[in-house]
């Protein structure tokens, strides 16, 4: 298998990395941050099942609780597709970068690679202002 092609997204919050590692591992909090499962997720056993809505239902599971800022999970589709996403927040300064690694599956095309780089930049923004406000 050949190397995918990737994109680091990433956004600096002027917030403690702590307080938003806290915050955004938890699943239950991500409808509120990440646009994918604003229909929320159910726990089922160490999975969350979620509506990925154009993408039908979703298995979700998570990196374990961590002191490293590493919210790594994996999505299955419907159709059996896994995907690992990998997330982490590390400090920087006062405040924290948040960075997702998205890489580019070989039955994506460019444009779609594009749109993936864009939602997830949408979702690191609503985030930031989540963070930023309280």
């Amino acid at each position: 298998m050949s190397l995918m092609s990737a994109r680091i997204v990433h956004i600096g919050i002027d917030r403690n990395w702590k307080e938003i590692y806290a915050f955004a591992s938890r699943p239950e909090n991500m409808p509120a941050w990440a646009s994918g499962l604003a229909s929320g997720l159910d726990r089922q056993g160490e999975d969350w099942i979620g509506d990925g809505g154009p993408i039908g239902k979703v298995r979700v599971r998570f990196a374990p609780a961590n002191d490293f800022g590493v919210m790594d999970h994996s999505v299955t589709m419907e159709n059996g597709l896994v995907v690992e996403n990998a997330l982490r927040v590390i400090p920087n300064g006062d405040g924290a970068e948040v960075m997702f690694a998205l890489l580019k599956r070989p039955d994506m095309d460019e444009a779609g690679f594009e749109a993936d780089a864009a939602h997830v930049r949408k979702d690191l923004e609503t985030l930031k202002r989540l963070m930023e406000q309280q």
